[in-house]
């Protein structure tokens, strides 16, 4: 074999040796990102997680709104890139306890039960004004001692949280999407997209409660979020009791 051949051959053997190294390190870092996702989202491969939908509020059982699907839609997606399965369940059939399997639970308390029983049991710190006939306060958030106001296409809020049963990191976590409109439940899950793993960094396997404002709906539809601030400790305080008004006995 003369030298021009024996370094034709080296070379060749160069490049496959590279070309495997270069894939067993893709696949390497593919894999270990795949990990962390799962851990994050609570989703090991072939395991079953629940979305929770809500219904259009003061309308039939199951008429979901557009927007809710859409976010249906995005997290389905989630699910499908952590190799698990997702089975939807309406609001109010949904019976199991927390930290059973993962729950992406969407829409806010006038018109997903389930999600009233979070934020009673989970986010006792959180109020959210149902009421349709509450005037300027329809749809207010209140958290701790600052409130949130609705103003319909141009500012609104959503709360995006992750919470495991008594703080515990092995339990299987609940995503809540609390928004002031069905649009916002929608930002919120595309937030929740984008963001996941800037927010496993941040907060590893533990609870988070965070408030995001969707800027101008009416022209950016569910894309331009903003952070407004974590609120995690605040939305598990307690809120105080209402003092009794004047002359009350």
């Amino acid at each position: 074999m003369n030298d021009d051949v024996r370094n034709i051959v080296l070379g060749v053997i160069a490049a496959g040796v590279s070309a495997a190294l270069g894939w067993l390190a893709r696949t390497y870092l593919w894999r270990r990102r795949l990990r962390r996702k799962q851990a994050f989202f609570g989703l090991p491969d072939h395991s079953e997680s629940l979305l929770v939908v809500n219904r259009n509020a003061g309308g039939p059982e199951l008429a979901v709104m557009r927007h809710d699907v859409f976010a249906l839609l995005e997290l389905s997606a989630l699910i499908k890139d952590c190799n698990a399965h997702a089975r939807v369940v309406a609001h109010d059939v949904a019976q199991q306890g927390i930290g059973e399997r993962t729950e992406f639970c969407v829409g806010g308390p006038a018109s997903n039960r389930r999600m009233a029983a979070h934020l009673s049991s989970l986010l006792p710190g959180v109020r959210m004004d149902a009421e349709a006939s509450a005037g300027p306060d329809a749809g207010a958030f209140r958290i701790g001692a600052q409130e949130y106001r609705v103003d319909a296409g141009r500012s609104e809020y959503v709360l995006l949280a992750r919470l495991t049963a008594g703080g515990r990191h092995d339990t299987r976590p609940v995503f809540l999407f609390c928004g002031q409109r069905a649009i916002t439940n929608q930002a919120a899950t595309r937030y929740l997209a984008r963001e996941h793993e800037r927010l496993a960094r941040k907060y590893g396997g533990g609870s988070f409660v965070l408030l995001l404002k969707v800027v101008n709906s009416e022209a950016y539809g569910p894309d331009v979020v903003e952070l407004v601030a974590d609120v995690t400790r605040t939305a598990q305080t307690p809120l105080p009791e209402p003092e009794p008004a004047a002359g009350a006995e």
